[in-house]
């Protein structure tokens, strides 16, 4: 297997989140398979199940109306063949102007450059954003 093929996963959950910073829900949509499986990390313990892209992608939807000011930064990433972790910080202003921030881990799964599969993890949100 070739070393391009080995990075492609990390290459597409890179434009991925370039695409989230954006807030550019066209490139979000080309980056997603339409059965993608994405599970948030809210609400606890379990998060919520968001199936098909339609749903993923009215997720984000939903995020940026929420959280216009929103910006998640890679603090690692890495990855090999299919599969992809990314640990980040998600910043945020709420709409009393309060900045916030968390911090977690999610799991990919790309298979023919898209993303079918985004597990979220998070590291002690306390409060809806």
């Amino acid at each position: 297997m070739k070393l391009s093929k080995l990075e492609s996963g990390v290459r597409v959950v890179l434009a991925f989140y370039e695409a989230l910073n954006r807030r550019d829900i066209t490139t979000i949509s080309q980056l997603i398979s339409h059965d993608c499986v994405f599970e948030s990390a809210e609400p606890a313990p379990d998060g919520a199940l968001y199936a098909g892209k339609e749903a993923v992608i009215r997720f984000w939807e939903d995020r940026f109306r929420e959280s216009p000011h929103l910006h998640i930064k890679i603090e690692e990433i890495f990855g090999l063949g299919f599969r992809c972790i990314v640990r980040w910080r998600y910043d945020w202003v709420d709409t009393n102007g309060n900045p916030g921030h968390a911090r977690g881990v999610d799991l990919y799964q790309v298979k023919n450059s898209l993303i079918c599969e985004q597990l979220s993890y998070v590291k002690g949100l306390h409060r809806h954003h």
